[in-house]
């Protein structure tokens, strides 16, 4: 299975190539996300990753869950879920978010050492 930014990248390819039928440049793309062409392009092939916050632009472009970028076997309904409840959240959220959860993950791991 491809690394999880391949993935990404692939699915932001696929629907920035298909887009209302025909496609659209990464320029156009970068246009619309507010950031360049040659950060889609490095998006594209998992040079770069992109941020919660950029799968977020990327879906509204797109008319697309931002769930539609990540795998979807089975066993990731929770993380959906999650995906879900934080498409609206601004960044100093997401930032929030994201702190907590690597909080618990190590909370978690220092219990387990014990």
């Amino acid at each position: 299975m491809p690394d999880i930014y391949q993935h990404i990248g692939n699915q932001i390819r696929e629907l920035r190539t298909t887009l209302r039928g025909k496609g659209i440049s990464q320029a156009d793309l970068a246009e619309a996300v507010k950031t360049t062409a040659n950060t889609v392009s490095r998006w594209e092939t998992a040079t770069y990753k992109p941020s919660i916050a950029d799968l977020q632009k990327l879906a509204r472009v797109f008319g697309v869950p931002i769930t539609s970028f990540f795998p979807q076997p089975e066993s990731r309904s929770q993380t959906n879920t999650l995906l879900t409840a934080t498409v609206d959240l601004d960044e100093e959220d997401l930032e929030e978010l994201t702190l907590y959860a690597l909080f618990r993950r190590a909370r978690r791991q220092t219990k387990q050492k014990r």
